[in-house]
Order: structure tokens, then C-alpha cells, then sequence
């Protein structure tokens, strides 16, 4: 069966450092960190009282009272970027083949604000078993899915991946696999997450896994610098609309960039460092240069998942150097990661956007906050520190790992006829 081309042809994001897809851009491309104080809950005795929060959000805007009281702050964020990228792509929904339509988002917690607290007042109630009516329809990961599927009318394949941090990356992955394979026409995809509460603090805080650099916090995020100490939580979303190229050329739609390779991996090492020599990492990006067909001297820029952990930056750049060889040395590598911090099950999907980005406007965003060299990483490479940069991309790559060993992975290429 001839495979056929997806192409992305609307964009929405709600991040740290900025609310919709023209901010992020904008503030990807200036280097802002989205980094401070923690406003949504007292963080006073937490060892990190920083995180990359969604500022100036209120859901009332785009959602009716009681539907927003219907939904965790993780799918309130989801609705939003739906809309943005439905709006984005100029689609009349109402004169597509809904059937052919669907919805496949990403996240690796899903409502944790709406478990923690409504078991919080049942532990701290009269142990009477009053809960919120829609405890359980908020709180589970795959509601946003639901949610989108039921505004838009999509009835279509309808669910969530699951695989943390690389949640949204293999919600991708598989809209991608059914409109090429000829199961659908046209996908919302994504993945949201909103996990800077008490227990997503508190819980990354016990794994010694975030950067306790209070006295700092937007320098805090430090990919590929010796200083680096964990990364930063962050939250938000990101949607794309991605369509058959027939479907799309036919009603005159813009096209961002085709997606043109997605791969999937384990390390199958340990449930949270990454295998030591970036084996799963070196494998999925073969996987997607193989399913492209892409030479890897063709390769113009990768978002590295580059969380700022001591042992994940050095696994990633290892695996980079094995697959890619002296090839390595003419692409740039960034991490977005220092600007957005870590949004996790969301982190694929807005990371994506920035190479889908890079690939339409030729322009390669920085890592921030790079001060010391760390001798363990090849400084040869072409990190793209602290400053953006132009340059021709005609593909471009976007890895992300998830605790668990999960890898994914997937490639941009500039649009053409």
C-alpha cells in the first residue's frame, strides 16, 4: 500500500513563556525563561520552590463557567490549544468526513490537581466519602481526548498515550501511522500536562530529580553546562492539526512543514536513568532517518530532550555522536527544555512545534543559560548556546525520553509541492 504524506497545517501552544503559538515562537527565539517563584500553591518548604508556570491563564476565557469546573487545569489547557490550532488551520469542520477525523493527545499524569485534592479533603474531612461528582471524569489522562472529540464533532480513532514524557511525541507517532496508512484523514494531535502542585513537586523533589537553584531560578534550567542539577517542572500544551496533503492541498490550506518520520524505542535498562551509552536514544533516531529516508548529512537541527540532568544530557550527545558520526559536528542541537522548563507528557509536542517552527522560519532556537563547559560532552558540537540562530533547515528532529525507558522520536521536513 502507497503510504501518503501528512502534513501540519495548524499550530497552538499555551507555555511558560508565552500563551499562545506567536509568543512561544517569539520568546523561543529571544531565549526567556519561563522560570520563577511558585505562585499555585505555598512552596515555602519544598527544596524547590521554583517551576516554568502558565502565566495569566484564566479558562473562563475560551470556556463556559460550569464546562471549565467540569475539567482538571491539565484539559482546560488541552480545549484551549485545540482551539487555537482549529482556528489556525482555517478547517471548516463541518464540511469534513468526521469519521475520518480523530483525536490521539499525550500525557504521562493526566488530572493530578483534581486527585490531590479531592482526596486531600476526604483525608482531611470527616471521612464521610464526598467526592466531586467529576473526580473520576477529570483526573483521568485520556478526557481531553473525549473533550476535543466532542466539540469538533471528530468521531474518528479517539484515545491517549501514555508513555511520560514521551506522551505527546507518540501521540504524534501514531496520528501519523493511521493518516499515512489510510485510516483517517485529518488528527487533532498533542498532549497537555499540569503537574506543578504539591505532589509533582514534592514526588521529583524525593527522586533528587529537579534543580534546587532557588536563589536563581531562570538560570536554573542548564542543559549540557557541568553546574546543570536537575531539571525544572513546567506545564502547558500543544495541538497540531495534521492532515492528509491531497485533503489539505484540495481546500487550500497552509502548510507549516510535512512530517515525514516518527520512531519508537526502549531502553529496556532502568525505570528512570537512561541507558548509559544513549542506546535507545542513537536507535529511534536511526529508526526515523530509515523511515524518511533521510541521509544523516541531511539533518539540519535536533531538540534534544536535554532535561539538564547530570546523566541524560551526556547519554543523549553519546548517542548523538555514535548515529551521526562527523556528521554530528555540522548540525545544531538545542534544548528548549532551558526556556520552557520540562512540561513532561506535554514536553513531545510543544518541542515538536519549535522544530516545526525552525523548519518554516530557518531559524534554530537557543540553550540558555550556558555558562561552564562540562568536559564529559563533546564541545565540538554545535550546542547553540545562549543565542539563536540562522540557518537554512530542511529537516529537522525532535527526541523526547520518558521514565520507564520510552523513546520517541520524530522529523520535520520543509514543505514543497
Amino acid at each position: 500500500m502507497k503510504s501518503r504524506r501528512v502534513v501540519i497545517t495548524g499550530i497552538g501552544a499555551i507555555t511558560p513563556i508565552g500563551n499562545n503559538l506567536k509568543e512561544y515562537w517569539e520568546n523561543l527565539v529571544k531565549g526567556s525563561s519561563g522560570a520563577g517563584p511558585i505562585t499555585l500553591f505555598d512552596a515555602t518548604n519544598f527544596k524547590t520552590k521554583f517551576a516554568c508556570e502558565v502565566k495569566d491563564f484564566n479558562p473562563t476565557d475560551f470556556l463556559d463557567r460550569k464546562e471549565a469546573r467540569k475539567m482538571d487545569r491539565f484539559c482546560q489547557f488541552a480545549m484551549k490549544v485545540a482551539d487555537e490550532a482549529i482556528f489556525d488551520s482555517g478547517l471548516e469542520v463541518e464540511k469534513i468526513n468526521s469519521d475520518r477525523a480523530g483525536v490521539i493527545w499525550g500525557s504521562g499524569i493526566g488530572g493530578m490537581n483534581t486527585f490531590y485534592s479531592e482526596s486531600a479533603n476526604f483525608a482531611t474531612g470527616t471521612g464521610n466519602p464526598r467526592f466531586n461528582p467529576f473526580f473520576i471524569p477529570k483526573l483521568i489522562s485520556d478526557i481531553p481526548a473525549g473533550h476535543i472529540s466532542i466539540k469538533y464533532g471528530f468521531r474518528g480513532p479517539n484515545f491517549t498515550t501514555v508513555s511520560a514524557c514521551a506522551s505527546s511525541t507518540h501521540a504524534l507517532i501514531d496520528a501519523f501511522n493511521y493518516i499515512k496508512w489510510d485510516k483517517a484523514d485529518i488528527f487533532i494531535g498533542g498532549g497537555s500536562e499540569a503537574c506543578v502542585a504539591e505532589p509533582g513537586i514534592g514526588g521529583f523533589n524525593a527522586m533528587m530529580a529537579l534543580s534546587t537553584r532557588n536563589d536563581d531560578p531562570k538560570t536554573a534550567s542548564r542543559p549540557f553546562d557541568k553546574n546543570r542539577d536537575g531539571f525544572v517542572l513546567g506545564e502547558g500544551a500543544g495541538a497540531v492539526v495534521m492532515e492528509e496533503y491531497e485533503h489539505a492541498k484540495k481546500r487550500g490550506a497552509k502548510i507549516y512543514a510535512e512530517l515525514v518520520g516518527g520512531g519508537m524505542t526502549a531502553d529496556a535498562h532502568h525505570i528512570t536513568a537512561p541507558h548509559p551509552e544513549g542506546l535507545g536514544a542513537k536507535n529511534v533516531m536511526n529508526l526515523v532517518l530509515n523511515e524518511a529516508k533521510v541521509n544523516k548529512s541531511d539533518v539540519d537541527y535536533i531538540n534534544v530532550h536535554g532535561t539538564s540532568t547530570p546523566l541524560g544530557d551526556i547519554a543523549e550527545t553519546k548517542a548523538i555522536l555514535s548515529l551521526f558520526g562527523e556528521e554530528a559536528y555540522n548540525l545544531n542541537i538545542s534544548s528548549t527544555k532551558s526556556m520552557t522548563g520540562h512540561l513532561l507528557g506535554a514536553a513531545g509536542i510543544i518541542e515538536g512545534i519549535a522544530c516545526i517552527m525552525s523548519v518554516k522560519n530557518n531559524i534554530i532556537p537557543p540553550t540558555i543559560n550556558h555558562f561552564t563547559d562540562d568536559d564529559e560532552i563533546d564541545n565540538k558540537l554545535e550546542l547553540t548556546f545562549n543565542e539563536a540562530q540562522e540557518k537554512d533547515v530542511f529537516f529537522s528532529i525532535s527526541n523526547t525520553f520518558g521514565f520507564g525507558g520510552h523513546n520517541g522520536s520524530v522529523m520535520f521536513k520543509k514543505f514543497e509541492e
